[in-house]
């Protein structure tokens, strides 16, 4: 071991992020194995990730949280939650099963070095106020630290936006001294964020305006669950509740993801079926409510108790299909020839991806392109060592995956310590080393523009399934369990 290796802290694993996902695997790694020494890392002043971080009005939850919320712990307000109270929730997790102790907030990480030689990873960053650096070192990496840029979300550059008077505001990075009140206010785009900011807005602007260059799918519903509602009533137990809530919201989101592949036509018509029953009469749903792909091919918006329509209908919100052409000093000049004036441009236009926190992540010396890395179960990636990453579903909550990739990196834990391993790598067998390289994603499974903007950084798969991203929850719940880890796919050494 070099002597710069004896000097700094070490630890067993050290799990990068105290958001969703690393609180979830700090419970996992405590609870499954509880001989590992952990510590994690988080760069904000609190736990909470996304739901720290956004301050947009109405800030909410675009999962149900019976299946957004953790396995081990259940939910028991509303299907869709605020950051508020999903940050209570993440707070009772922590404080629950002294999580705390194990949290070290505003250590933000810039690199992290592997040495073959010690078989344990550096990882360097700075903390606190004043920007310090510090340095621990890791037997194993859990990068838990999500899949976008927390600084500032994504706006494209159009023409014009100097020219425009008035103020442009990314959601990502909502100012605290935003006044709307009694303002004209546009939202450029139409996903999840619009459909919480909108309703939040409309009842104190003077009005406000959607303006999207193509439609999205969303899904109106009650913010309540009946089933959970009836077995409260009869006095069932929270955990059985949740076990059972769970279950029964799972199996109608299985039916529905494999109706949109199998029958897309008739999940597209029920699903705009639903929003033109919350729109006045003769609204044209077939401009501003019917996409050009077919369901769930980008994520689909829930809309509880369908109060984005609400602004529709009593004339606070309008929907404006159209491409920008340019900004001007009053607002927008679209494709159309109208000009949309605002006070206040909102561009909810998404987020970028980060790869592995846009950390420096380097191997012996020799700096990685993750890119030309194999994703291994989407979970550990072909020649880097002792790592592995969370990312979730599109189409199933996030949570569900943070909680079974938690039961896996245990089992490779307990099976190197088994093996009497130090480090395990995931590599290609021989038959499959001159197998094509696909994209991280197939496009016509899922595309998002956030998605296509970055694929090209993310690691590649094989037509392979162990050699893939899985986006099947119900799929890998039986899968992911059940993998050999003796296959080929893992060398331990």
């Amino acid at each position: 071991m070099t002597r710069a290796a004896q000097e700094i802290e070490h630890f067993d694993v050290v799990i990068v992020g105290a958001g969703i996902s690393g609180v979830g695997s700090a419970y996992h790694l405590s609870q499954q194995c509880p001989g590992k020494t952990f510590v994690v890392l988080e760069g904000l002043e609190s736990f909470g990730g996304t739901w720290l971080v956004h301050r947009y009005p109405g800030i909410r939850s675009d999962s149900d949280l019976y299946t957004f919320g953790y396995r081990f712990k259940p939910w028991t307000g509303p299907p869709i939650a605020t950051a508020e109270k999903i940050l209570e929730y993440m707070g009772e997790v922590v404080e629950e099963n002294d999580l705390g102790r194990c949290i070290r907030y505003q250590h933000r990480i810039t690199a992290a070095h592997w040495s073959s030689d010690d078989a344990r990873w550096t990882v360097e960053g700075t903390r606190g106020d004043d920007a310090e650096p510090f340095r621990v070192s890791a037997g194993f990496l859990w990068m838990c630290q999500g899949y976008y840029r927390h600084a500032e979300g994504f706006t494209p550059d159009w023409p014009g936006m100097e020219d425009y008077q008035g103020r442009i505001v990314h959601p990502q990075t909502w100012p605290e001294d935003l006044d709307y009140r009694d303002k004209e206010v546009v939202v450029i785009g139409s996903g999840a964020t619009t459909a919480t900011i909108v309703p939040a807005m409309a009842g104190d602007c003077s009005h406000i305006t959607v303006l999207q260059r193509s439609p999205t799918y969303f899904f109106p519903g009650s913010n309540r669950n009946e089933l959970a509602d009836t077995l409260r009533e009869i006095d069932i137990p929270e955990e059985w509740i949740h076990t059972i809530v769970r279950k029964k919201i799972l199996h109608d989101q299985e039916m529905l993801t494999r109706l949109s592949v199998e029958q897309p036509e008739l999940v597209k018509a029920e699903l705009i079926n639903g929003v033109r029953q919350l729109l006045p009469e003769g609204f044209d749903v077939d401009t501003h409510f019917t996409p050009r792909y077919r369901p769930w091919q980008q994520r689909l918006a829930f809309v509880p108790d369908g109060d984005l329509f609400k602004g529709i209908s009593n004339g606070k919100a309008s929907v404006v299909t159209d491409q920008i052409v340019r900004f001007t000093e009053k607002g927008v000049l679209l494709e159309s020839g109208d000009e949309l004036v605002a006070d206040i441009i909102v561009t909810a236009t998404g987020f970028n991806l980060s790869i592995l926190g846009d950390i420096a992540f380097s191997i012996d010396g020799e700096a990685l392109d993750l890119a030309e890395t194999v994703t291994w179960r989407g979970a550990m990636f072909t020649g880097v060592p002792n790592l592995a990453w969370i990312f979730g579903y599109f189409r199933a909550s996030w949570t569900l995956r943070s909680d079974l990739i938690g039961d896996l990196v245990c089992r490779i834990l307990h099976h190197m310590d088994e093996m009497g391993a130090r480090r395990v790598t995931p590599q290609l067998r021989p038959d499959e080393r001159d197998a094509p390289r696909l994209a991280w994603m197939d496009p016509d499974n899922f595309n998002p523009n956030y998605l296509m903007r970055s694929v090209h950084l993310l690691p590649k798969r094989l037509d392979r399934p162990e050699w893939q991203h899985s986006q099947d929850y119900w799929a890998e719940k039986d899968v992911l369990p059940e993998v050999d880890l003796d296959d080929g796919c893992l060398i331990f050494e």
